[in-house]
């Protein structure tokens, strides 16, 4: 059997942190930094689990925005984060560099162009790469050497490794053609209303006679035949309609993830970490503490992993079918 070549974890600060954030925060009474400890217990048991050879954590930039310039609609209708996410959100990136991870806060860009961006540097050094996250656009940067651990409802025991396989059993579209099924579809979260009627089933239907959005237009511009023959007449007048290829153009062009952002060289991203470092970093005011998960990320590969791979993601056999929005919103 040939060497896979080496493993990177990248991890979307983000989104799990506003996950632990919002697991944790019924008992923060005590507590005043529980997203990190929660973002750190993922960050360690991923590296437990995968014993990747380093590990990238990226952030977004809490200053300005490069889509919301674009589209001052983008993220909009959110609420302003709770002072103390804010608080932790802030501290992050600074604690988790102390301790020697390697975390990237790209200016005017997310969490997601990082993961895009390493997975890409990755990609042409040879690496392999997992991307750790509880956002589904990820989704689009799967291939042969791309996975992604989905953390679902349930925390970190019930997260998936999504490949290309699980990705077109979970939507019913293979990765090249995510970014044209999101942008059909529209993502509320983002404030990214999609084309009227194109849900889930819809868009995959769509996607899977016709390929991409492109020749669905081409298809249109010829009178239409295969787009009705995949969505029927009502999908079809409605993708027709003359507002809906502004509305896929901006959807793909906010959805499209930079895959050309500065990232650290990965030699300078490997694991392990040195124990006193770690410590030290973690020792500060209000820093999360680990515990026995610190062995994981100090460790070298020869330590016996105790915890077990996660699964990869196959729906069961009796159940394949194009998943509803509402089953798509489980994962």
């Amino acid at each position: 059997m040939s060497n896979p070549g080496p493993l990177l974890l990248v991890l979307d600060g983000n989104s799990l942190m506003h996950r632990t954030y919002h697991a944790g925060a019924a008992d923060a009474g005590e507590l005043d930094a529980w997203a990190l400890r929660g973002f750190a217990r993922y960050a360690a048991r991923a590296v437990a689990r995968l014993r990747p050879d380093a590990v990238v954590v990226g952030f977004d930039c809490p200053e300005e925005s490069a889509r919301r310039a674009d589209y001052p609609g983008y993220k909009a209708h959110r609420p302003d984060k709770p002072g103390e996410l804010v608080a932790q959100l802030a501290a992050a990136p600074g604690l988790l560099r102390a301790a020697g991870l390697c975390t990237v806060v790209p200016g005017g860009y997310e969490a997601d162009d990082v993961l895009a961006s390493s997975a890409a540097q990755a990609r042409r050094a040879g690496w392999r790469s997992i991307l750790m996250t509880s956002d589904r656009d990820a989704f689009a940067l799967i291939d042969d050497a791309t996975s992604v651990l989905r953390i679902r409802n349930g925390g970190f025991d019930e997260a998936v490794l999504i490949d290309a396989a699980g990705l077109h059993e979970l939507c019913g579209v293979h990765p090249h053609q995510y970014l044209d099924y999101a942008a059909l579809r529209g993502d509320p979260s983002d404030n990214l209303p999609g084309v009227r009627g194109f849900g889930a089933a819809i868009s995959a239907r769509l996607l899977a006679s016709l390929g991409t959005v492109d020749a669905a237009w081409a298809d249109l511009d010829a009178g239409g035949h295969a787009v009705r023959a995949a969505v029927g007449e009502q999908a079809a007048e409605r993708l027709a309609a003359p507002d809906a290829r502004q509305v896929v153009a901006r959807n793909r062009r906010l959805m499209r993830m930079r895959a050309d952002l500065p990232i650290p060289h990965l030699d300078g991203a490997r694991l392990p970490l040195d124990t006193a470092t770690v410590r030290a970093a973690l020792a500060v005011s209000g820093g999360p503490t680990l515990g026995p998960a610190l062995w994981a990320l100090t460790a070298t590969r020869n330590t016996r992993v105790t915890e077990p791979h996660p699964p990869v993601f196959r729906r069961p056999q009796r159940h394949r079918r194009e998943p509803s929005p509402g089953q798509l919103a489980l994962f």
